[in-house]
């Protein structure tokens, strides 16, 4: 079985790989296609993929190609793990919001809408090609806003396109581990979009054991999200939001301790990654090394901000592994060997969230098996979370139209109707300095 990896170049990609080599069933996959328009990348991420199938016995054979055409043709899996603009203009999302006093975070907020603007255009064009090179491949989405490029693809691909997110399933795991059962026994009720979303039980063995959790304050504060979001507003929700709620919960200290921060996220990242592309241009670089050591580095800085803020600490050892290759994974063997399964996707709604048509992307469990993946039926949101989902929907669907039409008024628009941009003034700010940095803008007018 052939997969093919968008953004092939990328620094998570030998995560993806990582999985690959534990599977040992029938029909794996066997030859990996890396996409990438940096062959430089290709070649650095290549030498740690290498490397990991050194001691694997007929491990997925890897060939990499800066032609899309040539990397879609035949393929039975599409990883799409993209990013427009490359970090340098994530750090550039993260600048022109935090000088206008709002969030530039990738997903959420002005960097999002900003991020979502650069990207719609080419996952469109990526999905128009799929349709016509490989029309029967499933087509996995990880390129962010997830949520929202996943709609814009599904309008070209139907159901045959998923979108996955590790946030979910890291919510899940940290949930199921505090309270004592099994992740892989637990049913995780969440329901939302993607990067907005709240667990609202747990249950294992018919029994919600989610009211416990909240019950227990010493229990509650011993995680993740307890730390994060302190336990009287947990209790207050009644359910235990996604840790991208922090950015709405808390805006105003978010934006506060990243305007503090000696550098942001994006920037941070630009400069550590180009220090390891440029490590293993060395011919002598023990590539797993350097890269195992880059990642770590990575995700023990995760949403630090957020965590200085809420004085959360340090995160545990346990949620540094990642999780979205597994998703990926289990999603793949699913599909490809009618393994039925339950996993948290974005997809379709179908009439799942009454509140939403039945074309708008959610992030809910879903049944899958050899046809896809299928959203199962779940209990409306409550007042204030629907409110707060139909506003970031309405907000996803108003990028869709400018990157559709090219029109820099309904840009302004998504902007300004978004909950954390609080002027309209603002948003037309906002895209001036998006349109002045980015010359993937240059298309709205």
């Amino acid at each position: 079985m052939k997969l093919t990896i968008l953004g092939g170049g990328g620094f998570r990609v030998p995560l993806v790989y990582g999985a690959l080599l534990t599977d040992r069933g029938e029909g794996r996959v066997t030859e990996v296609v890396l996409h990438d328009l940096d062959d430089s990348r290709l070649y650095a991420v290549a030498r740690v993929l290498d490397e990991q199938a050194a001691r694997v016995p007929d491990a997925p054979r890897v060939t990499a190609t800066t032609d899309l055409d040539e990397a879609l043709r035949g393929a039975d899996f599409i990883f799409s793990a993209i990013r427009v603009g490359g970090l340098e203009g994530r750090a550039h999302d993260e600048r022109v919001a935090l000088a206008e006093g709002v969030l530039g975070q990738e997903t959420v907020g002005a960097g999002g809408i900003a991020y979502g603007l650069r990207t719609v255009p080419v996952a469109v064009d990526i999905a128009r090609r799929v349709a016509r090179l490989a029309p029967d491949a499933w087509l996995i989405n990880f390129t962010n806003p997830a949520g929202l490029v996943t709609e814009a693809m599904s309008r070209h691909l139907g159901d045959r396109v998923i979108g996955i997110c590790d946030s979910p399933v890291g919510l899940g795991r940290r949930i199921a581990r505090v309270l004592g059962a099994d992740p892989k026994e637990a049913w995780i009720d969440y329901v939302g979009l993607n990067h907005l979303g709240w667990v609202r039980g747990l249950r294992v063995a018919g029994r919600d054991e989610l009211p416990r959790l909240l019950a227990d304050p010493d229990l509650l504060g011993s995680f993740e999200e307890g730390k994060l979001f302190g336990v009287d507003w947990l209790q207050s929700l009644g359910a235990i939001p996604n840790e991208y709620l922090h950015y709405y919960y808390f805006n105003r200290e978010a934006v506060r301790a990243y305007q503090q921060a000696e550098k942001t996220r994006g920037a941070f990242l630009a400069d550590q990654q180009a220090q390891f592309y440029a490590e293993m241009k060395r011919p002598d670089t023990a590539a797993l090394t350097a890269w195992d050591r880059t990642r770590a580095e990575r995700e023990a800085t995760y949403m630090a901000e957020n965590r200085e803020t809420a004085g959360a600490g340090e995160r545990d050892a346990d949620d540094l592994s990642g999780g979205y290759e597994k998703v990926a994974l289990a999603l793949m063997r699913a599909i490809a060997r009618d393994e039925r399964t339950t996993l948290i996707l974005n997809v379709r709604n179908q009439g799942t969230l009454s509140a939403l048509d039945a074309d708008a992307v959610i992030e809910v469990p879903c049944l899958v098996d050899a046809n896809g993946a299928h959203p199962v039926a779940v209990a409306p949101l409550p007042e204030h979370a629907t409110g707060l989902v139909c506003a970031v929907k309405g907000v996803e669907r108003e990028v869709l139209a400018a990157a559709e039409s090219g029109s820099r008024t309904t840009a302004v628009k998504a902007f300004a109707l978004h909950p954390l941009v609080d002027s309209v003034n603002v948003a037309r700010r906002l895209v001036e300095g998006y349109t002045d940095v980015h010359p993937g803008l240059a298309y709205l007018r």
